[in-house]
């Protein structure tokens, strides 16, 4: 092998071990994220690396992504760390093998930011927010959400 295949190698194989960026998500693309997803059931999880109820959801929302995919569940997952902690946040989602491609958030405002995805919502996490084929909210999940009660509401809109 030549010491350019060598090389071009080697940097194909460093690509392919680096984390995923995340792509940064505001006001304005996170509308355009849930309305380019019409005609499909939208999952998005608000999450964190430094948040233990987040990281141990994760597996399982994967799992319930494949699970329902072909039925028309998308999940996105947006990352609410800070941007010292995005490094860890894309090896997190890398190794779980969720869908890319994955967010993180980064708002002009983050009170207008919650405000405009659920009133309700306070900015805690986990958040989940469950969105039909036509991207209207249909159910929120604010803190450990229990799967059963997740699938439950997915079901009928799939």
């Amino acid at each position: 092998m030549s010491l350019i295949n060598l090389v071009v190698a080697a940097a194909l194989s460093a690509a392919a071990a680096a984390p995923p960026k995340l792509a940064p998500v505001d006001e304005t693309a996170y509308r355009s994220l849930i309305a380019s997803a019409r005609g499909k059931v939208v999952l998005v999880d608000f999450w964190a690396t430094w948040c233990e109820p987040c990281r141990d959801e994760m597996p399982k929302l994967v799992a319930l992504e494949a699970r329902y995919r072909a039925r028309g569940l998308k999940l996105v997952t947006i990352s609410c760390d800070e941007p010292e902690q995005e490094d860890g946040a894309a090896d997190f989602i890398r190794h779980t093998a969720a869908p890319q491609p994955a967010y993180v958030k980064r708002p002009k405002n983050d009170e207008q930011f919650i405000d405009s995805i659920d009133p309700e919502w306070s900015g805690a996490l986990p958040a989940l927010f469950l969105y039909d084929r036509q991207g209207r909210l249909v159910k929120s999940f604010i803190g450990e959400t229990d799967m059963a009660a997740l699938e439950a509401a997915l079901k009928p809109l799939l």
